[in-house]
C-alpha cells in the first residue's frame, strides 16, 4: 500500500468519524428538543464544530434528518433480524424490545418515534420510518400466515411503542408480549401454578 492509499483511507476514517458524530449529535438535539430543533447551527454546536461542517457533510436539513433516523432505524433493524433469524419465540424477542422503550433504550427510542412522525411532513423521512414496520411485519409473518393478524401486530408494536413512550410507564415484557399475542390472535397463555 502506498502514501497516497494510507492518506486516503485517513482522510476516509477521519470523514466516517466526522459523519457520526454530526448523527449523534442531531440525535442529541432531538432527544432534547425535539425534531423542531434540530438546525444546522444547533446541530454544530452540539457538536463542537462549525457549522460549515455541518453542511459540508449533510447539505441540507432532510440529509441531516435522514441520516440520524437512518442511524436509529439500523440499530432497531439490526435488532430484529437478530430476533427473525435467531429466537424461538419472535413474539417475546420483539415485546422485550419493545418494553425496552421505557428503560436504558428510552432516549433512541424517543428520538426515532420524533422522526418517524416527521417523515408524515417530509417525503424524505419517510423511506427510513417505514424500515421498523416493515421488519416488525417480516417477524409476524413468521408467526402466522393470515395478512391481517400480520398488521394487528404491526399496529400493536406502534401503539405499545407510543404508548410506553407517552405514558413513561415502565415496560412490562409479559404484558407487550400478551398484547402481541392477542394481535396475532393467539389464545393466552395458561398461567402457571
Amino acid at each position: 500500500m502506498g502514501d497516497d492509499d494510507r492518506s486516503t483511507d485517513g482522510r476516509k476514517a477521519r470523514g466516517h468519524k466526522r459523519r457520526t458524530e454530526i448523527i449523534d449529535a442531531t440525535l442529541a438535539v432531538v432527544q432534547r428538543d425535539g425534531a423542531a430543533g434540530v438546525t444546522h447551527r444547533t446541530v454544530a454546536k452540539e457538536a463542537g464544530i462549525p457549522v460549515s461542517l455541518s453542511t459540508y457533510y449533510f447539505a441540507t436539513l432532510d440529509d441531516l434528518l435522514v441520516a440520524a433516523l437512518t442511524s436509529v432505524t439500523e440499530a432497531y433493524t439490526a435488532r430484529i433480524r437478530h430476533i427473525i433469524d435467531n429466537r424461538d419465540d419472535k413474539l417475546r424477542g420483539l415485546a422485550e424490545l419493545i418494553a425496552e422503550s421505557a428503560g436504558t433504550g428510552r432516549e433512541r427510542a424517543l428520538a426515532e418515534r420524533e422522526l418517524s412522525t416527521l417523515a408524515a411532513r417530509r417525503p424524505a423521512l419517510r423511506p427510513i420510518a417505514r424500515r421498523w414496520r416493515e421488519h416488525v411485519a417480516e417477524l409476524a409473518q413468521r408467526c402466522t400466515d393470515s395478512p391481517d393478524a400480520v398488521t394487528a401486530v404491526v399496529a400493536a408494536s406502534d401503539g405499545l411503542c407510543a404508548a410506553i413512550l407517552i405514558d413513561n410507564a415502565p415496560g412490562d415484557p409479559g404484558y407487550v408480549h400478551a398484547v402481541l399475542r392477542q394481535a396475532l390472535g393467539v389464545q393466552p397463555e395458561a398461567t402457571r401454578q
